[in-house]
């Protein structure tokens, strides 16, 4: 007896666009895309052409100067550096000298902790460094040909160093202190505390032009 020719079965497609569609709405939604925002930074406003430009009264003993080269040299407090990972413990010891304290230098001594007061003992009371951390000012110039690699790392390096001031302050560590809530007020206390008379005053010239 013959066989009858049976239709072979077939699976049905006719959904599958619909699924990958919805697949593809799935990752779309649920994937993190990385976001690079660069360096934060708040730039002052553009002088008026028309104004003379402002006079520097500060002393030069109060303003820690960086200087970097189109070949990538740093010259720091007119001294060459090989290290960039020097500059850290540098800025800090800069930050902290206490060469010559006004009242306001002597309150903010009075509130640090023991530790921070000790350091200051064995780094710090340089008649020829920055008067007290509300005077000090640290100074960034680079030329255009300057890598952005190391640019990036004198910053970092200058921030850290603020970081460690304010972290120690309040007896947090560097990451700790950058990990504080501003949205809970007992952390944003903390915050504030950290940076009371100790401004973040970090100064970035523009850049030199490079002669050919």
């Amino acid at each position: 007896m013959a066989r009858k020719n049976r239709p072979t079965a077939e699976i049905p497609n006719g959904s599958m666009a619909d699924i990958a569609f919805l697949l593809l709405i799935f990752f779309l939604v649920t994937t993190t895309i990385a976001n690079d925002k660069g360096i934060a930074m708040l730039l002052p406003p553009k002088p008026d052409p028309n104004q003379p430009p402002p006079e520097v009264t500060e002393n030069a003993r109060n303003i820690f100067k960086i200087l970097a080269n189109s070949q990538d040299k740093l010259l720091v407090e007119d001294e060459p550096l090989t290290d960039v990972f020097e500059l850290r413990e540098m800025v800090k010891s800069f930050i902290l000298n206490f060469g010559s304290p006004g009242e306001e230098g002597v309150e903010i001594y009075n509130s640090l902790p023991a530790s921070m007061k000790s350091y200051i003992s064995l780094n710090g009371r340089k008649v020829d460094s920055s008067d007290d951390p509300k005077t000090a000012i640290v100074s960034f110039k680079a030329d255009r040909g300057t890598s952005y690699e190391l640019y990036v790392q004198v910053l970092d390096q200058v921030n850290a160093a603020y970081n460690d001031v304010y972290g120690e302050r309040i007896g947090l560590s560097a990451s700790e202190f950058l990990q504080l809530d501003r949205d809970d007020p007992i952390q944003d206390k903390k915050y504030l505390a950290a940076r009371q008379g100790i401004p973040r005053a970090i100064s970035i010239a523009e850049p030199n032009k490079i002669v050919n």
